[in-house]
């Protein structure tokens, strides 16, 4: 298949080398010319022009988007679909909000030009490991796109998950489930560390332990288990976590739709908590339990020591 690929970060640039590795023909852009010249080392063809890589293809065109979620998608759609023709194919792999794909759809119904929104997961070990891959849109055109789909997932790794939403729906979801159990192996090792256990503790030998037939282990796990051995107990990174968007949607359809989802919630509040260096709620905390309880607290200058007190 001849394939255009838009975008060229981690996840845009492997898929390319993928495709291209399975015998798939690929045309490449990126805004900056550097990856472009990088995906024609790879074996892409390259396009130095957004306006221009639409008509590089061969009809029927398919034309794979992987850009930041939002307007950079509407962009891309808006200058790529004057060389589209009836019957092409625009897929958005990105991490795109699924009732923006929804619309997207529409618009470009009027002309004629097919739509599919694809949840990428996997990462970057996409590559070397292959990609789980959720498609939404038309039954007709996932079957046009299946080769290209296959060789770019691991075994069992694809799958037609409905029609248009449904991919990007299934990716919202999926990265929702990933909040909860990074947040759970957060707490775990935390309260590990703040154990009489936790001083003497070896984490890579822990997480690598809990990897070996536990019935928590995961890829996620041997993850934690790679950052442990590179950044010892991870003393130079600060504690602060950015969230996606995905997390946000997540929890936004659970509300609209009456589903409890507390643990996913809790993961995303603490996400929201980790951007704040100077939390006026830990202060209200602090100055309540001052209040109520006669407990200590620290000022911001102070150096630690024991606030230990029981609640009231």
């Amino acid at each position: 298949m001849h394939i255009g690929i838009v975008g060229l970060g981690r996840m845009g640039m492997n898929i390319g080398k993928r495709l291209v590795a399975d015998g798939h023909k690929v045309t490449a852009y990126n805004k900056t010319s550097e990856k472009v010249k990088l995906a024609e080392e790879a074996g892409m063809e390259g396009a130095y022009s957004l306006k221009e890589i639409a008509c590089m293809l061969t009809p029927p065109r398919i034309l794979w988007i992987m850009v930041p979620a939002g307007e950079a998608v509407d962009e891309v759609i808006a200058t790529v679909k004057g060389c589209m023709d009836e019957g092409d194919i625009i897929i958005d792999g990105g991490n795109s909000f699924y009732k923006d794909s929804i619309r997207r759809a529409e618009e470009l119904k009027q002309d004629k030009i097919k739509f599919m929104d694809i949840g990428v997961s996997g990462g970057i070990f996409g590559l070397k490991e292959g990609y789980c891959l959720m498609a939404g849109g038309d039954r007709q055109d996932f079957d046009t796109l299946e080769p290209a789909l296959k060789s770019l997932s691991a075994e069992g790794g694809y799958m037609y998950m409905g029609p248009l939403g449904a991919g990007h729906f299934t990716k919202m979801v999926h990265n929702g489930i990933e909040y909860g159990m990074m947040e759970a192996y957060a707490e775990g090792f935390d309260l590990v560390k703040k154990s009489p256990y936790g001083g003497d503790m070896d984490y890579v030998a822990l997480s690598k332990l809990w990897n070996s037939g536990s019935v928590i282990r995961s890829w996620l796990l041997e993850l934690l288990e790679n950052a442990f051995e590179d950044e010892g107990e991870l003393l130079s990174l600060e504690p602060y976590v950015q969230d996606s968007g995905e997390g946000r949607w997540t929890v936004m359809e659970a509300v609209e739709l009456g589903v409890p989802v507390p643990v996913i919630a809790d993961a995303l509040f603490r996400r929201f908590r980790s951007k704040d260096p100077d939390s006026f709620a830990e202060k209200v905390l602090a100055a309540l339990r001052r209040e109520f309880g006669g407990h200590a607290v620290r000022s911001k200058d102070q150096p630690p020591n024991d606030l230990k007190g029981q609640e009231d």
